[in-house]
């Protein structure tokens, strides 16, 4: 798991940057990474649990139970409850849950720091920092060496007092003639007074309602914040102080929102929470999610509502130890008709006449086509005229066609016997994990039947929620393994990565059978012990799962089967 999300909560979170202060950073360790159970040394093995614990000794699980419970105790009394230092994995990235008030006060620090050194409005220099995607280096290296140019690219006037309208309705009038006293609008045609006139800096006018109909549309039918002039082929930007003077309050809310994700599209170190609804975001000051780092890295965040998210493909769960490139492969193929294909080819063959397809229904070797009436031999695919009687055995002589057809169909079969294998357990485990979601519910009740059943308190029957949030972690890593291994070469690393699934595999099986026990009054002591050392194992061969594997991205150990994109 990533580093611990928290919510900044003061201005002095932010650092000279404008970005949020780096906490420690979680350099990776070289953990023991044993790859499976029988290989792991004696030595290594201590580094994660004792003999004792591999074998699922019980003998002195009362006292660790008493002592964990009197921790749990001190800190509930507390209120606080201290979390044990964890080791820093090889997964792990830095990262900070910011909210959207804090996230504007970023903002705000760098457009300040821009305006400072040009001297310029804060609406200006906010406008050239969407237009260089808030890459302050660049804009102000390029702003330095020529500020007219940078101007014109950006849609703002050379001169810039001429951006910035007056306070009333109008905020830029057009320059009649004295005479006029009436303005006959380009776009509607109508003709109104001259104060409903409004004209940007490049002299283009219209008039006000036209100008709120076309900014209403851009801002909530289109999702645009960065709104140009109304005239074909004119890039003129439309300044802030206009959507404030034209727009009704949820529309300008609206603007406010798009300018933020704008802001968020074009960091690559901050993101959104994917989660409906959730408006928490994501900082990595130290991570940028570029196809290099996502070839080696799962980078796996919460926000401050403790959603888990992927920060590099946005996925709304926990993939590792799948790559984020691998994970999009294996989702679209789940997701079309490829497998459907396979079917086709592993269970039906073609005419070798008109080329229809052709399911085979019975024994008979026989076949003829319903389209063209061609008949011809199911196993060689021979013209059945030659094969007199031997209706259900071919005996000729396989010429190369009937070879190559069969080899093709049996290629087909084996490929799509393959993806079942490790589909069907993906998909199993998927559903065991929300299954196991809803043991919540149970749990709960579970526990008051503990509390009714024995002395005791609630807070020592939390054992049995402990035991279903690593239950469902664990199967989620186990979902992923699965995806990976149907991508992963044959080879050592793919065989020891096997055995690491297979153990973590079996202590889940086993703990999720451990939570579907009946309760007995005479065996609840017994129980928790078994549960809490069982969730302990558990959790610790879930850790050896995803630092080995992710130590293996680190070393290029990893060979795929495909060429996996960059993503």
């Amino acid at each position: 798991m990533g580093k611990r999300s928290r919510t900044l909560s003061t201005t002095s979170d932010i650092d000279n940057n404008h970005h949020p202060r780096k906490r420690s950073a979680h350099s990776p360790v070289n953990l023991p990474t044993p790859t499976s159970t029988k290989q792991m040394s004696d030595d290594a093995m201590s580094d994660y649990y004792s003999d004792e614990e591999m074998e699922y000794n019980y003998s002195d699980a009362d006292q660790d139970v008493d002592d964990v419970e009197n921790e749990e105790e001190e800190d509930y009394a507390q209120f606080t409850p201290a979390l044990p230092a964890k080791k820093a994995l090889a997964w792990d990235v830095e990262y900070d849950s910011v909210e959207p008030d804090q996230l504007r006060e970023i903002v705000t620090k760098d457009v300040d720091h821009v305006a400072g050194i040009f001297g310029v409005e804060p609406e200006i220099a906010r406008a050239l920092l969407r237009h260089y995607k808030w890459n302050k280096e660049r804009l102000i290296e390029q702003y330095m060496d020529s500020p007219e140019r940078v101007l014109a690219s950006a849609g703002l006037p050379i001169q810039l007092g001429t951006f910035y309208p007056s306070t009333s309705r109008t905020p830029a009038k057009a320059k009649p003639t004295p005479r006029s006293k009436t303005f006959s609008c380009p776009i509607c045609a109508s003709t109104q007074p001259i104060d409903m006139a409004m004209a940007l800096p490049c002299g283009h006018t219209f008039c006000s309602e036209c100008w709120e109909m076309y900014l209403v549309s851009k801002i909530k039918d289109e999702g645009e914040c960065d709104v140009r002039c109304m005239e074909e082929g004119c890039a003129m930007r439309i300044p802030t102080a206009w959507v404030t003077k034209l727009l009704d309050k949820s529309t300008f809310e609206r603007y406010q929102e798009l300018l933020l994700a704008a802001y968020v599209a074009d960091n690559k170190n901050i993101r959104f929470c994917p989660f409906p609804s959730c408006d928490l975001a994501v900082i990595t000051p130290n991570f940028s999610p570029t196809a290099s780092a996502l070839s080696t890295t799962v980078p796996t965040v919460h926000c401050g509502h403790n959603h888990t998210f992927c920060f590099g493909c946005g996925e709304q769960q926990d993939h590792r130890p799948l790559i984020c490139a691998v994970v999009k492969m294996w989702l679209r193929k789940c997701a079309d008709d490829s497998e459907t294909a396979n079917w086709i080819k592993s269970n039906t063959k073609e005419c070798p006449k008109c080329v229809s397809t052709i399911e085979k229904n019975g024994g008979c070797n026989h076949m003829t086509c319903k389209k063209c009436k061609h008949e011809f031999c199911w196993v060689c695919m021979g013209p059945w005229t030659e094969h007199g009687t031997a209706w259900y055995n071919c005996n000729r002589y396989d010429e190369k066609a009937g070879v190559d057809a069969r080899d093709a169909q049996s290629r087909s079969r084996a490929s799509l016997e393959r993806y079942l294998h490790y589909y069907n357990r993906f998909a199993n485990h998927e559903q065991s994990a929300r299954l196991d979601r809803e043991l919540y519910a149970k749990t709960e009740k579970k526990m008051e039947e503990m509390q009714i059943a024995s002395e005791l308190t609630w807070i020592e029957v939390q054992f049995a929620k402990r035991a279903v949030d690593e239950l469902v972690r664990c199967r989620t890593t186990l979902k992923w393994t699965y995806a990976m291994a149907f991508y992963l070469e044959k080879n050592n690393e793919t065989i020891m990565f096997e055995d690491n699934q297979r153990d973590l595999e079996r202590a889940v099986e086993e703990l999720s059978e451990l939570l579907e026990s009946p309760i007995e009054p005479a065996t609840i002591s017994e129980l928790r012990s078994k549960m809490t050392n069982l969730t302990v194992y558990v959790q610790k061969r879930n850790e050896i799962m995803l630092n080995d594997t992710a130590q293996k991205y680190q070393d290029s150990a990893w060979i795929w089967n495909v060429s996996v994109p960059e993503f």
